[in-house]
């Protein structure tokens, strides 16, 4: 029987504070290694795309059209979260236009498909949705380069049903990535919330520690930035700086 999780409150896990701590030392951590290639190479598109993030997320919010009336509707936040996975896929493929690979909205479930001669290697993502963009990122980050040169990263995934051996592997192989979609998921102020992806299971899942497993992950990330995957350092270091804090606020 499947049983609801204990609740953890991801919210917390990336304080304001945090985030400015955090982007601090990834800036410093791409200073020296990458020679300052993130602020000389990306400051500008970085700053216009900062200015399409608030403008977007205002819409998402809804309208204010005088200073009694405040409208918000379905389809404007319809409208809103298309143009800001849009924003994210602009995003992600200029960052990581010269590792040849593009995040692409898919129409069905998400894929990952390794370089094929002069294409591009395509991060599929499910259905057009902002947060499976953002798991399927995480993937990638997680994955090394001989895994970016297999299908899907070389993985096997059971659909929802598994047994508790298969549920057990897969939330030893989420814990990571899931971390990751946390953060990236709070660096762009947006709610997080963990998936075991077992809505059908039959056995009792109420001892799982994998919503506590992948907060201590998150908190470690947090704790030790030179531990995360190089190019979530990339984009993590992208996200709160564009989303998160304000360039006030950075150390230069």
């Amino acid at each position: 029987m499947n049983t609801q999780s204990k609740h953890i409150d991801f919210s917390t896990a990336l304080t304001t504070a945090d985030s400015i701590t955090l982007l601090n030392k990834l800036m410093a951590l791409e200073n020296l290694t990458d020679e300052n290639t993130y602020r000389n190479k990306l400051t500008s598109y970085l700053i216009s795309s900062q200015q399409k993030w608030q403008l977007l997320t205002s819409m998402n919010a809804g309208y204010q059209i005088d200073n009694n009336t405040f409208i918000s509707s379905p389809d404007t936040f319809k409208d809103s979260e298309y143009n800001l996975t849009n924003w994210l896929i602009s995003l992600f493929n200029t960052l990581f236009l010269e590792q040849k690979v593009e995040l692409v909205r898919g129409k069905q479930e998400p894929e990952y498909f390794p370089i094929q001669g002069e294409q591009l290697a395509r991060i599929e993502f499910a259905h057009g949705f902002f947060a499976s963009a953002l798991h399927e990122i995480s993937h990638w980050c997680v994955a090394g380069e001989a895994r970016r040169r297999l299908s899907d990263f070389g993985y096997w995934y059971a659909p929802d049903g598994r047994s508790a051996a298969q549920q057990q592997a897969f939330e030893h192989v989420e814990i990571k990535p899931q971390a990751l979609e946390c953060l990236f998921t709070l660096a762009c102020g947006r709610q997080f919330q963990v998936s075991q992806d077992n809505l059908f299971a039959k056995f009792d899942t109420s001892d799982s520690t994998f919503a506590s497993d992948v907060y201590q992950q998150v908190k470690n990330y947090i704790a030790e930035p030179h531990t995360l995957p190089r190019d979530a350092k990339t984009l993590l270091a992208a996200l709160l700086s564009v989303c998160k804090t304000s360039s006030s606020e950075i150390s230069t």
